[in-house]
């Protein structure tokens, strides 16, 4: 399956990294995946595309977000939410009228999935803390990229580890956020945990050595 940006901003707009993401995932199969840091929900669509295409209805997708242009936390970095393209600010601002980045703006470009969809907006920090973990197979990470969030969101998601299901991780090696690196590094070491760091060093993959 390709990877499809559907008229809004993605972090995995590079030529590739979409189409990789998704070989990624197919592989596994899972059949409840979670992904922290939704953005404009362009990851999430093509996810439950390819979970639907594998076991029809039977998959759930949960989405936790800011949906907000501020944080709670402290040295936290938050994507640019405007559009360079001219046409799309003027079709969302006076076609759609809806924010992308916003819950009621990703649960449109979710509808068609509307019944296996949950999104939670909130800080990850304190959110992920409250998620049953048992049942999630796979993590995707790309919520805050401070070290103190990226190490509470491993922390919170190491059942998925125990219980065989994989992690992966975005922007490991990313110049302007080295807590990222710092963290998966440190909590891979600790737990031993077997971590493969692919795509010319964007994503790591984390699982049970």
């Amino acid at each position: 399956m390709r990877y499809k940006k559907y008229f809004r901003k993605t972090s995995l707009k590079q030529k590739g990294v979409g189409d990789f993401f998704l070989s990624e995932i197919a592989q596994k199969k899972p059949k409840t995946f979670l992904e922290v840091g939704v953005f404009h929900g362009v990851t999430a669509r093509n996810v439950c595309e390819l979970l639907y295409s594998i076991h029809g209805n039977d998959f759930n997708y949960i989405g936790l977000d800011l949906f907000e242009e501020k944080d709670e936390t402290i040295n936290e970095v938050i994507p640019n939410t405007k559009f360079k393209n001219p046409l799309k600010t003027i079709y969302f601002n006076y076609i759609k009228r809806l924010d992308p980045y916003s819950i009621e703006g990703v649960e449109d470009l979710l509808k068609k999935f509307k019944n296996n969809v949950s999104l939670i907006k909130g800080n990850s920090n304190t959110i992920l803390k409250k998620i049953d973990m048992s049942k999630i197979d796979y993590v995707f990470l790309d919520g805050g990229h401070d070290y103190l969030t990226v190490m509470n969101d491993l922390d919170c998601c190491n059942e998925v580890l125990i219980n065989n299901g994989i992690i992966l991780c975005d922007d490991y090696d990313l110049s302007y956020a080295p807590g990222v690196k710092q963290a998966i590094d440190e909590f891979t070491i600790a737990n031993k945990l077997k971590c493969q760091i692919i795509c010319n060093d964007r994503f790591a993959k984390i699982e049970k050595n």
